[in-house]
């Protein structure tokens, strides 16, 4: 696939990335297709380690597009981490004040020029045992909401085995992932519905359902029901909005 158009920055992040993904990991990238080639998108991973962003950023960088994840804004002042995330267009979150406001004013400008959003909809690695996804947080359905973007489930498995966040334990080895994309999950039902809390709650468990029964199709092991799967911690600045 064709690569995005970028710039001087984001040459250099992938200058430094790609080498050592190239040499961390090998990879089974499945059905980039369902990756929309322009337009606003809202991408949906799963998350299973402090690894995983890069794992899962390389393969929509592969599939043609510029990756805009969101992060706690705290990390935006570590000196040369913070300088870079700004160049690369990554997106800040703060949260529990006013400029949380200006963090959806930023997504919903990114959609709307045609950005490649990239929400974890866990808000944090997941706590399930068996690193199942989580309930989700109603941030993407929000999103979804507001902008009309459509909403592209991916599920990543494997890096884990480099960062494992029930240990806490980094293993620089090289190590196979595993990354698809799954179609956008249907939404229609709930299209130009006020943004009720229970609206919010449905879209989300419908998002996180389509999240885990992509990871499903990729790894071993029946998948537990929504209800079974523990719920996050509370809301923490690490959450999407």
């Amino acid at each position: 696939m064709a690569q995005p158009r970028i710039g001087f920055w984001q040459r250099v992040a992938v200058m430094l990335v790609v080498p050592v993904m190239t040499v961390l990991t090998s990879k089974s990238w499945l059905h980039r297709e369902n990756i929309p080639a322009a337009g606003g998108v809202i991408l949906v991973p799963n998350h299973v380690s402090h690894f995983d962003p890069l794992v899962v950023a390389h393969y929509i960088y592969r599939s043609g597009r510029w990756p805009r994840f969101l992060g706690k804004a705290s990390v935006w002042k570590v000196p040369v981490i913070g300088f870079l995330l700004n160049k690369t267009r990554q997106i800040p979150v703060e949260r529990g004040s006013v400029e949380a406001v200006k963090s959806l004013d930023t997504l919903i400008d990114a959609l709307r020029g045609g950005g490649a959003v990239v929400i974890y909809p866990e808000g944090t690695t997941t706590r399930h045992p068996q690193l199942w996804p989580m309930r989700g947080k109603t941030g993407a359905a929000r999103l979804a909401l507001l902008t009309g973007a459509p909403v592209v489930p991916i599920a990543n498995w494997g890096a884990q085995e480099i960062f494992d966040p029930r240990t806490n334990k980094l293993k620089l080895r090289r190590t196979h992932v595993t990354v698809t994309a799954g179609p956008p999950i249907d939404l229609s039902r709930w299209a130009e519905t006020v943004p009720t809390r229970e609206v919010l709650d449905e879209m989300t468990d419908a998002i996180m359902l389509g999240v885990r029964d992509l990871l499903a199709e990729i790894r071993d092991g029946e998948p537990p029901a929504l209800h079974e799967r523990p719920a996050p911690r509370a809301s923490t600045s690490e959450d999407a909005p």
